[in-house]
């Protein structure tokens, strides 16, 4: 069988992959794409997007039942658990029909099928129609994402113990749900399911939830999380789970060795992904695998010369807009022949859908401290803001760090409403290595959520104006 010979052959279609794909073609490579499911990967089809969708509708759904506050009278609130998750499955219809369009539009060849590395600058390919392929080129990129990661003794069953996949499309609401991880997928399904009516538990093994957040944001998540009803252990894991007919038996057991018995009608896993690097051919082609994740270097690359590896596979951070910006950073490096734009992990912003929202950049405050930086804090309330006392959402806070000695804005950390796309604002400031002055002299509307941007850098300074 003769191979197809290509430029650049990507394994994987997710946000990593197609991004690279399309990056690649722009830049006049010959360029395949094998996937072996939908396009679009897990983000677009079972992640991030529909994700946001179902907790939209939660967002609706709880706004209206507080209508009379904004002078508003309806009756017979109701929701329609098909149909919210019809609509979800229909935006990543959508969304996945666009992704192969503009993979057409940019001429390049989508291989469906599971495709293996089967020699240096040759890769197998194992067809969904049940045929085989051979495909030639001298640089391959593997972008393969990840899975929810297994628990012994605590396997998902797909009926009463869930993965994120069941997760999304319930027949119906549960009355009682316990999810074990506090991460961004727990906490975000806690909230959705907690605003649709489940009495929700959230276990976590360390002291506190959203461990990867600044202590302080999580301590005021857990405030709230608690106020709308939701119980939560920390410092616990769950020492059994017993599915019975149509419940689950816990047990869970805390730091100080004591156990608690509960049950719920469904569990959610959300204790992180592994990369998916079965069926490779990684260990027969020598590249590099630690941990479950494929070892690169700051331009992609892998052992093996011409194998790169982006996105989940490739290790933490696991959020599909550092896969994105991966994918265009590689193939510029190859193209470029050598030239490179490093991705600096602390500008890689992370934001969590719950509500409240929370979103985050670069180090937290403990962390500017053990790196040894003298900082200067400063927080901003929403409280104080005039735009979201207008809107009715006044929980919540906007913190910033500085390196004191310099003015380096080192960290950003939000919880509040609509804080997933005030984030950015922070993350072009860290990009263009923006200091405290500059961000000063900016001038941000009125009346508008940003403007407690403003005041959280005023008041690292001593100088906030509004509270």
């Amino acid at each position: 069988m003769a191979a197809e010979a290509y430029d650049l052959v990507v394994i994987g279609g997710g946000p990593g992959g197609y991004v690279a794909a399309i990056r690649a073609a722009q830049l006049g490579l010959n360029t395949a794409l094998v996937e072996r499911a939908e396009l679009g990967g897990i983000c677009l089809n079972w992640g991030c997007i529909p994700t946001k969708a179902l907790l939209r509708s939660a967002e609706v759904y709880q706004l209206a039942q507080h209508l009379d506050d904004y002078g508003i009278a309806a009756e017979n609130i109701h929701f329609d658990a098909g149909k919210i998750v019809k609509r979800s499955r229909d935006v990543a219809a959508r969304l996945n029909a666009g992704v192969t369009h503009l993979l057409k539009k940019n001429k390049v060849r989508v291989i469906a099928g599971e495709a293996k590395l089967a020699a240096p600058g040759k890769i197998a390919v194992a067809l969904a129609d049940g045929g085989k392929a051979e495909l030639s080129a001298p640089h391959i990129i593997l972008a393969t994402g990840a899975r929810a990661r297994q628990l012994p003794g605590l396997e998902t069953d797909g009926k009463l113990i869930w993965s994120y996949r069941e997760a999304m499309v319930p027949d119906e609401i549960p009355d009682s749900l316990l999810i074990v991880g506090s991460g961004a997928i727990g906490i975000e399904f806690a909230s959705f399911y907690r605003t649709l009516g489940a009495d929700v538990t959230v276990v976590e093994m360390v002291d506190r939830i959203l461990p990867v957040e600044d202590a302080e944001i999580a301590t005021l998540a857990a405030k709230a999380f608690k106020k709308q009803g939701m119980q939560i252990h920390t410092g616990a894991t769950v020492a059994a789970m017993t599915p019975k007919e149509d419940a689950v038996e816990v047990t869970l057991r805390f730091s100080d060795d004591e156990e608690q018995a509960l049950a719920v009608d469904r569990v959610i896993m959300a204790v992180g992904i592994t990369g998916n690097i079965e069926g490779l051919g990684l260990e027969d082609a020598g590249v590099t695998v630690d941990r479950g994740h494929i070892v690169t270097d700051e331009s992609c690359a892998t052992s093996v010369k011409g194998v790169y590896a982006i996105g989940d596979v490739a290790g933490p951070p696991w959020l599909a807009h550092k896969a994105s910006h991966e994918a265009v950073l590689c193939v510029e490096h190859i193209v470029g022949g050598g030239t490179l734009h490093r991705l600096d992990p602390l500008n890689v912003p992370g934001c969590t859908y719950c509500t409240p929202q929370i979103a985050s950049v670069g180090l937290t405050e403990a962390a500017a401290e053990e790196q040894g930086y003298r900082i200067r804090v400063g927080r901003f309330p929403y409280v104080g803001n005039g735009k979201a006392i207008a809107m009715g959402d006044t929980d919540g806070l906007i913190k910033t760090i500085f390196d004191a000695e310099t003015g380096e804005l080192l960290g950003a950390h939000m919880i509040g409403a609509e804080v997933t796309e005030l984030i950015q604002g922070y993350c072009v400031a860290k990009t263009l290595e923006t200091t405290e002055a500059e961000l000063m002299h900016t001038i941000f509307p009125h009346p508008t959520l940003s403007e407690m941007m403003h005041e959280s850098v005023l008041d690292a300074y001593g100088r906030a104006l509004h509270f």
